[in-house]
């Protein structure tokens, strides 16, 4: 081999390396260039920031942050701390604002891409960003006024970053600023996520009276059942449970699938409302717990209230805390501290020294269907009351979308609202949000509201999705109403109540007018029980239920049943014992069904099988809560899960044959009821086994064999099927082989305790987005818990600083901590 031919050959073997090398080397370039980008995004915590605008503020404001990053706004004015607020937001939450005001205004295409059409095709026919620029128009001045500076501060905030929020760069797209209106779509963003789900549950009862005789459709749908916990003794009895109807389902059959097995919660942006997906299997999870105890049932003689909203669970957390501090009128400071919801400049729960208070969900007829009676020649011609013709209005809506062209989506407008088809049904969508009363931003009205009186005449002016209202005030009082426009009704039958869940048709339809004056809502105070409890429950006696236009869906009540037992056990609650109700994880719903398991696992049925054996020893031993270490807690729901898969498996794919997310569990959120009563008459059993005994182990085999390969029943532990999957909604799209990149945006997979129907409400990525307890004057004591952290950049300290606290129900205080950070904000003249 001569010399001049071996040089090549050792080049040759170079390349390879050479090439590697500089592979290396441009990853390693984008990686530094990436965490400097991210970097550069994080916000100013110490020093002075010069605001860009003369006159944008008043005086100076600090800004003090704790070691968690939660910050005390203190201002001269009440705009001053406003304009601070939206600062805030922006440098910590930009982009979650940004997605919330786009899902409210159907406009979330143009900035995640072609992937989100659907959900701009769901929202965008309402309209509501110009609702909320006809509302805006419309507003006092004072409270147009704060919005106003809270967008100046939104938009200071944003400039003041060094580089724009990471997530803008991975979708190659420049933030766009924010615009008063958008802290109007906000709230409409939470009437999605808070009432949209009651379409479905009225296009599900529609379904099943299509696939049930009218017996068997009365029977499927209870109105009330035993675990019911309405406030007022005397409706506290529920009645009979329906006698089982004659008519046998044409759909029961022998075979079922087991997809009503261990249902799982997923979302493809999960906490940002409008994207959670809760579906069926959420009907008895979906909600909230607020309760309080008056002065004379606490250890210290305050009033007590309790707060843990639970909602779709990602990173960041839907609520940033916050404590604002400015000077009263007659000279006094006010505090106010709690949760505020990125993109609004107030508190939405929380206390300010006189006052304490928390929401919950009401479920009520603030959704009606309307299906259109169209002329067959001309389908937009639709039948009105009076036997008359109406034209509906095409109106030509334009989506953008990032990284592809523009859609034009015509919406068929009718005198009630948008046409939506469900195959070939067209209905109207009539919905209180399209009405001016819808919104507005009279919350901030609690700010200066030193007693429960005027904090329950407050909340009956409050522009939200309606809301169960609790308060508590320094003097040990507590007191409840509905917060949010009440539909006013002509019609006040006690038992129509139950049609209102039904689809009205367009040549007879009536619905509401206008809306209550704050006068005629329902209100308690000082019950003699010295407790109030809400859940998503009925609260109301069932004639006052109907008045207000029926319960649309409200939760089983096992929750509520548990709340009011664990308070009622309580004759001086501390804030930790209230803290101990919230996290309560003991498992009564399941009770029954855990007897009907042991009662079928006799010596017979355990005879030569050594599974059904150990199913027996391990749900007999096991402790009666849904813990972490819980092998029965899961055994057993798997069972109860398989059970309603034998029952209406088959019906909830005939009705998922109309549309997707339709199923037996969206029409009624009391199947469990409906379950028990089948139970005690060993009922409907499928075809193909001889006796209830039997049907009972084949779903005890069932469950078992559905668990996942390899795992030993001993080994079946909720805790390992109920880890937490709360995360940054780009980790969702990163592949499965960049683990460490995924870890990078989520939370550690903690098993997770609780579930549905028990106050510790949780699944993965659903749960309760804050727990706080506090008596008013006595805020010191409080105690806040919050999953994730204030930041939604994952280079921030605050990412998820605090989570862990969250995990495990620990105590850390209400109050923000000693100050770590002083950020000032001045601007020219201020001095």
């Amino acid at each position: 081999m001569t010399r001049s031919s071996l040089f090549p050959r050792r080049r040759r073997r170079r390349w390879p390396r050479i090439l590697l090398c500089v592979v290396v080397i441009v990853l390693a370039g984008a990686v530094l260039t990436g965490w400097l980008t991210v970097r550069a995004s994080l916000p100013q915590l110490d020093g002075t920031h010069a605001t860009p605008l003369s006159g944008s503020l008043s005086a100076p404001v600090t800004i003090a942050r704790d070691a968690l990053g939660v910050p005390t706004v203190q201002g001269r004015t009440r705009d001053d701390v406003a304009y601070a607020t939206g600062f805030l937001h922006a440098q910590d939450r930009f982009f979650q604002m940004d997605l919330l005001r786009r899902v409210a205004a159907g406009e979330i295409s143009a900035l995640i891409g072609p992937a989100a059409l659907p959900l701009d095709r769901r929202d965008r026919p309402l309209r509501f960003r110009e609702h909320a620029q006809a509302v805006l128009a419309a507003l006092p001045a004072d409270q147009r006024q704060l919005i106003e500076r809270y967008t100046a501060g939104v938009n200071d905030g944003l400039r003041s970053l060094r580089a724009r929020p990471f997530e803008y760069w991975v979708l190659r797209t420049q933030p766009a600023a924010w615009r008063p209106e958008d802290t109007l779509l906000a709230v409409y963003a939470m009437y999605f996520d808070l009432q949209y789900d009651h379409v479905t549950h009225v296009l599900a009862r529609a379904a099943l009276r299509e696939h049930a005789p009218a017996d068997l459709f009365t029977f499927l749908l209870p109105a009330t059942s035993h675990w019911d916990a309405p406030l007022d003794a005397q409706s506290a009895l529920a009645s009979a449970p329906p006698a089982l109807p004659a008519t046998r389902p044409p759909w029961l059959h022998a075979t079922q699938s087991a997809a009503g097995i261990e249902p799982e919660v997923t979302a493809l942006l999960g906490g940002v409302p409008g994207f959670v997906d809760g579906g069926a299997a959420l009907n008895s999870m979906v909600g909230s717990n607020g309760f309080a105890v008056d002065g004379a049932h606490s250890a210290h003689g305050g009033a007590l209230v309790a707060s843990d909203m639970h909602l779709g669970l990602s990173l960041p957390n839907i609520w940033y805390r916050v404590s604002l501090v400015y000077p009263a009128p007659d000279g006094s400071t006010r505090r106010i501290t709690g949760v505020s919801l990125p993109g609004a400049p107030v508190v939405v729960a929380g206390s300010n020294g006189h006052i304490a208070w928390a929401f919950t969900n009401s479920y009520g007829r603030f959704i009606d269907l309307i299906e259109l009676q169209r002329d067959p020649n001309d389908p937009l011609r639709y039948r009105v009351p009076g036997g008359g013709w109406e034209k509906a209005q095409v109106i030509h809506e334009r989506l953008d979308v990032n990284g592809g062209a523009s859609v034009d989506l015509p919406v068929v407008q009718t005198r009630w609202g948008p046409q939506l088809m469900v195959g070939s049904h067209a209905y109207a969508l009539r919905w209180v949000a399209q009405a001016p009363e819808a919104v507005n931003v009279n919350l901030v009205r609690l700010e200066d509201t030193t007693n429960v009186a005027d904090a329950l005449h407050a909340a009956q002016t409050f522009g939200v999705p309606t809301q169960n209202f609790t308060v508590a005030d320094a003097q040990g009082h507590i007191g409840w109403t509905l917060a949010g426009p009440l539909p006013r009704f002509t019609d006040t039958d006690p038992n129509a109540a139950a049609s209102f869940s039904l689809p009205f048709s367009s040549d007879t339809y009536i619905g509401w007018h206008g809306f209550l004056a704050p006068s005629e809502y329902p209100v308690r105070v000082d019950p003699s029980v010295g407790r109030i409890w809400t859940a998503n429950n009925r609260i109301l006696p069932l004639a006052e239920v109907a008045r207000l236009g029926g319960d649309s869906g409200t939760d089983l009540g096992a929750r509520a049943t548990q709340i009011r037992n664990d308070l009622l056990a309580l004759p001086h609650a501390t804030e930790r014992d209230m803290l101990s109700v919230q996290t309560d994880d003991r498992a009564f719903w399941i009770e029954y069904w855990r007897r009907v398991a042991l009662d079928a696992l006799d010596a017979r049925a355990l005879a030569g099988h050594p599974e059904r054996a150990e199913f027996r020893r391990l749900v007999e031993t096991w402790n009666g809560r849904a813990d972490t270490d819980a092998v029965g807690y899961r055994l057993v729901r798997a069972f109860y899960y398989s059970l309603y898969d034998a029952w209406f498996g088959a019906l909830d794919k005939q009705m998922a044959a109309l549309a997707p997310e339709l199923s037996y569990r969206g029409a009624n959120s009391r199947y469990d009821a409906t379950m028990e009563t089948l139970a005690d008459h060993h009922a409907w059993i499928p075809d193909g086994f001889a006796d209830w005994h039997a049907f009972v182990l084949d779903r005890i085999d069932h469950s078992i064999a559905q668990l996942p390969k390899g795992t030993k029943l001993e080994d079946a532990r909720w805790g390992d099927r109920n880890r937490s999957a709360i995360a940054h909604p780009f980790a969702r799209l990163l592949p499965a082989w960049l683990p460490w990149a995924r870890g990078w945006l989520s939370t550690p997979r903690d098993p997770l305790p609780g579930d549905i129907n028990m106050p510790r409400v949780q699944s993965p990525a659903f749960g309760a987005s804050e727990r706080f307890v506090v008596s008013p004057g006595r805020e010191q004591d409080g105690i806040f818990e919050m999953p994730g952290g204030q930041s939604g950049n994952p280079m921030s300290p605050y990412f998820i600083a605090g989570h862990e606290t969250w995990v495990h129900g620990d105590v850390a205080p209400f109050l923000p901590g000693a100050t770590v950070h002083t950020l000032t904000l001045d601007a020219a003249g201020t001095h």
